[in-house]
């Protein structure tokens, strides 16, 4: 049983697969944090911007099995592009590795999808998975060490990136924590990002446009 909060189709907004057309396959609840406000001062991460409590986004519910999961997500694609080539998910969350598993992800490969996931780090990454975006938070245990981006949200309390240049990661990127110091934080990672180019900037795109 699969809990999805929402499967839609769209622009990806951030990372380095920025501006690619996706279906994003959101995955209920979170390791982090329950996604109440009244449980966010016990939340390891406080600045989540993602509602992904529960089942009432588009497409949400509950799915019995890896094939009617992937063939929601694959009814998404095509009423959007009608198209089979280049067929790209990603899967988020909340933290999606808590359901996602590698029946699931073959599922999708079956369908043609190319299977990415955006995860905090914290849980054990099924093999089949595609591309490995890990965005690390303060404060919490990163299992995943390797992968193909390291997205790390900037500037965060009790971490710097320069703790993480040592994993084995084939793109480093440090966004701007969004809220009301944007602006702010902007300039601080671009400062950074400028002096070591290790380093890329990860703008939420998505945000700027106006889209999902």
């Amino acid at each position: 049983m699969y809990t999805i909060k929402e499967i839609y189709y769209t622009l990806q907004g951030e990372g380095r697969h920025t501006g690619r057309p996706a279906v994003f396959l959101r995955f209920s609840g979170c390791n982090l944090w329950t996604g109440r406000e009244v449980d966010k001062d016990k939340a390891v991460c406080q600045f989540c911007d993602t509602d992904f409590v529960g089942t009432d986004g588009p497409m949400g519910g509950k799915f019995k099995d890896p094939l009617s999961l992937s063939e929601a997500v694959e009814r998404v694609w095509i009423d959007a592009v009608a198209k089979g080539q280049n067929r790209f998910v990603v899967c988020t969350g909340g933290e999606p590795l808590l359901q996602l598993d590698s029946e699931a992800i073959q599922a999708l490969h079956q369908k043609g999808f190319t299977v990415a996931v955006e995860t905090n780090g914290t849980v054990e990454l099924p093999k089949e998975i595609d591309w490995t975006c890990v965005s690390p938070k303060a404060h919490s245990e990163l299992l995943v060490t390797e992968g193909d981006e390291l997205k790390l949200v900037f500037p965060q309390v009790g971490i710097e990136p320069s703790q993480y240049e040592h994993l084995q990661f084939n793109h480093f990127s440090l966004q701007p924590m969004d809220g009301p110091d944007l602006a702010a934080n902007t300039a601080k990672a671009i400062t950074y990002v400028l002096q070591n180019p290790k380093w890329t900037l990860s703008i939420q795109t998505h945000k700027i446009l106006g889209i999902e």
